[in-house]
């Protein structure tokens, strides 16, 4: 129940750990029927810098900002979601939760199980679904464009984001849990089904560390189609862009390429990274957030659900075990 008079959702950050936050408050700001209230951290001066550029209060408690907003959002270290969630959830709070949506599928059953419990809103953030691009390729898909899609060959690659994300105790793993759910996810809704079975590879080639920056996943979904997925943290700090979502989807009569993130400018100047962007076109996180918007206004569903963000998740914990026995495993062993 939004509780203020003017039909602005009153929105409050639970840890903004995550470089995502930055994007979503930017489209909170910009949507007319969101107001944010504050931000509660347990590290201080990231609420302050934080609350600082976004002109809200940081709090002091979680349980106080609670008591002050209708929704949160949810931008913590991966292994901190179900707590935030379940707290957030028992005060009556609709929730936007960042990906991975879980690191186990014990804390997976406890964030769908706190938000049906309370009858709270949860919607998983997956910006790519708002994709024009991607729309676009599925609409060419559903109308038999390519005929049946037999076989995907998708990308996720990365920079390291370094700092927790290396840290499994808080994020459940490497490039794998912080990669594989976006596409898995893209490619559920593409196939209209879910994974069958995961065979993945893992490795630190790149960083030569404990934690995986390479992540090779072939999916086999319930339809008999083939994805295999690149979900590794392997582009240098110069590249040009932080990373990118691509998929050359083929069917029996055609073949679509999907280079999400290519509406930019190519800019070259002097100095160290010579070669960078300059993007143009359409804010995914904006539309994500304005989509969780209008849900909790509407009453109705998110778009994205808990469900649709743990089975992505389930995924990547399907491709682990993988990893362990070294052979392929079905998704729900």
């Amino acid at each position: 129940m939004i509780q203020n008079k003017g039909m602005a959702i009153r929105f409050g950050f639970l840890s903004v750990a995550h470089m995502h936050s930055w994007g979503y408050a930017s489209g909170l700001a910009r949507n007319a029927h969101a107001e944010m209230v504050g931000v509660w951290d347990d590290n201080d001066i990231r609420a302050s810098d934080f609350a600082k550029l976004h002109q809200m209060r940081a709090f002091a408690s979680a349980s106080d900002l609670l008591e002050e907003v209708d929704a949160v959002v949810i931008t913590s270290e991966n292994k901190r979601h179900a707590d935030l969630v379940e707290m957030a959830a028992a005060a009556g709070k609709h929730i936007l939760c960042e990906k991975p949506l879980a690191t186990s599928e014990e804390e997976g059953e406890r964030i769908l199980t706190a938000a049906e419990r309370f009858g709270v809103k949860l919607m998983t953030a997956f910006p790519c679904r708002f994709s024009p691009a991607f729309q676009s390729l599925l609409k060419h898909v559903r109308a038999g464009g390519i005929g049946d899609v037999r076989a995907v060959c998708a990308t996720n690659r990365g920079t390291c984001p370094f700092d927790w994300f290396v840290d499994p105790s808080l994020s459940g793993g490497g490039a794998m849990i912080d990669h594989t759910v976006h596409v898995a996810d893209l490619l559920r809704v593409l196939l209209g089904c879910e994974v069958d079975t995961v065979a993945a590879q893992i490795g630190n080639n790149m960083y030569g560390q404990g934690w995986e920056d390479t992540a090779m996943l072939t999916l086999t979904f319930q339809n008999g189609t083939v994805a295999t997925l690149d979900s590794s943290w392997s582009r240098p700090k110069a590249y040009k862009t932080w990373g990118d979502v691509t998929m050359n989807v083929v069917g029996d009569k055609g073949t679509i390429e999907l280079d999400m993130f290519n509406q930019q400018l190519d800019v070259y100047s002097e100095g160290a990274k010579s070669h960078t962007i300059a993007s143009f076109g359409s804010d995914l996180d904006y539309a994500l957030v304005s989509a969780f918007v209008d849900a909790i206004l509407k009453n109705e569903d998110p778009p994205v659900t808990g469900f649709d963000g743990l089975q992505a998740a389930r995924v990547a914990f399907a491709g682990y075990r993988s990893t362990k026995l070294g052979e392929p495993v079905h998704l729900s062993a």
